[in-house]
Parts: C-alpha cells; sequence; structure tokens
C-alpha cells in the first residue's frame, strides 16, 4: 500500500496523470467501493463511491450495465440526500445519474 508524506504530494502525483487516466482511476476506485456499500448499507460510504464514479464520469463508462448502475445509486444517493435535507447535493446526484443515462 502507498502512502504520501504531505497532501502536496499527492496533490502534484495526481496533478500528472493524464485527465483519461484521472477519469479511469475514480472509475476503478468508485466500482471498489460500491461493493463495499451494498454490504454494509452505509449512507456514507454510498455517497463517497458515487461521488468518485461521478468523477470518473460517463466517458469512463465501457460498459452500458455500468451505465445503469451507477445512474440507480446516483439516483439513491439523491434520495437518501433529500432525506437529510440536502438538497443541493441530491440535485448533484440527480443530474449525474441523468448523464450516465445519456
Amino acid at each position: 500500500s502507498y502512502s504520501f508524506g504531505h497532501d502536496r504530494m499527492q496533490e502534484a502525483a495526481y496533478n500528472i496523470m493524464r485527465p483519461e487516466d484521472r477519469c479511469l482511476f475514480h472509475f476503478k476506485y468508485g466500482m471498489a467501493l460500491v461493493a463495499c456499500t451494498i454490504e454494509s448499507n452505509d449512507d456514507g460510504m454510498l455517497f463517497t463511491a458515487t461521488n468518485q464514479l461521478n468523477l470518473g464520469g460517463p466517458q469512463a463508462i465501457k460498459d452500458a450495465q455500468h451505465s445503469a448502475l451507477i445512474a440507480n445509486l446516483n439516483f439513491t444517493a439523491g434520495k437518501k440526500a433529500m432525506e437529510m435535507s440536502d438538497f443541493r447535493t441530491a440535485y448533484n446526484f440527480f443530474d449525474n445519474g441523468i448523464s450516465f443515462l445519456r
């Protein structure tokens, strides 16, 4: 396991990645978290996984089934955010979910 001694070093390493590689990194990380999210039923994990997938964006999708899964995760995260009266975050999840269906 790698760790960075300072946040600036991590930021520098992230910034030298090509944008396409960043999208794939976020997508793979988000998909890995999805399994934990489903098992744990933890809202915080759902938000983290969904945010990572959204950072990857629709361009990271290679399989149409992933598009539907991610749209559904965004829908679920949006509903959870609404239950917490965080309507701006809910809107962002809903908007991102729609972008995966286009």
